[in-house]
């Protein structure tokens, strides 16, 4: 085959590989979406719009599912300490499955001023599919509980999926195991031959008999002809 020959052959192997690569990845479509929350408060209601992002990635059996806030939602109108105020959400699930994914976070890792718009952390779930094809993820309702007091912010704005993801569910029943037995005792069926130290010990207490027997044989042998030559005398 020649140089050029060889080098398009290769470039189509590639394009090939790629391809292959492009089709099995999971197909993601994000968009990020402005959320009106209506919130209550311990100290009344409160609004607030912020862009919503959610993301998805292939994890194990299920997917990874992070949702961002781009703008801070409600305040509160004392300081906040650090680690004082803990977040969690809930995203509507639509498409090809149904309910809702609870997503959780960390406290926050700085103290967050009074009246000021409180910054939510990356809130993050782990998705398990029931059915294959295209699944919506759509902000739901953010819940904030901080010094004792919880407060529930709602869409009101009907707001439409901040991510579409066509998802594969796991292959139900049976194990995904081996089954194949490992044990060395009478009820395991036919043996394999043993490499280990044992093994070793064996073929030399083998080996040392075959000479000591050679030796043996040997020394008779001898012990023959000598009293052979000794007749003959």
């Amino acid at each position: 085959m020649s140089y050029r020959n060889r080098t398009a052959a290769l470039a189509s192997a590639a394009a090939l590989a790629g391809s292959a690569v492009w089709l099995a990845a999971p197909v993601a479509r994000a968009e990020v979406v402005d959320v009106n929350y209506q919130c209550k408060t311990p100290i009344g209601d409160k609004s607030a719009v912020s862009p919503i992002d959610i993301k998805g990635v292939r994890s194990g059996g299920g997917y990874r599912i992070t949702m961002s806030w781009q703008k801070g939602v409600s305040s509160s109108p004392v300081e906040l300490g650090k680690g004082a105020m803990t977040p969690s959400a809930t995203i509507a699930l639509g498409g090809a499955d149904s309910g809702t994914l609870t997503v959780t976070g960390p406290a926050n890792d700085a103290a967050v001023p009074a009246n000021t718009p409180i910054k939510i952390n990356d809130l993050s779930g782990t998705y398990t599919p029931k059915k294959s094809g295209e699944v919506t993820f759509t902000a739901g309702v953010l819940t904030i509980k901080a010094l004792g007091t919880t407060t529930t912010c709602t869409p009101t704005n009907d707001p439409g999926p901040s991510l579409k993801l066509d998802v594969t569910a796991a292959s139900g029943g049976g194990t995904t195991g081996s089954t194949q037995g490992g044990g060395s005792g009478s009820g395991s069926g036919a043996e394999l031959p043993q490499t280990g130290p044992e093994d070793s010990a064996v073929a030399l207490g083998t080996l040392g008999g075959t000479v000591l027997l050679a030796g043996a044989a040997g020394t008779l042998w001898l012990t023959r002809r000598h009293r052979s030559a000794r007749a003959g005398h």
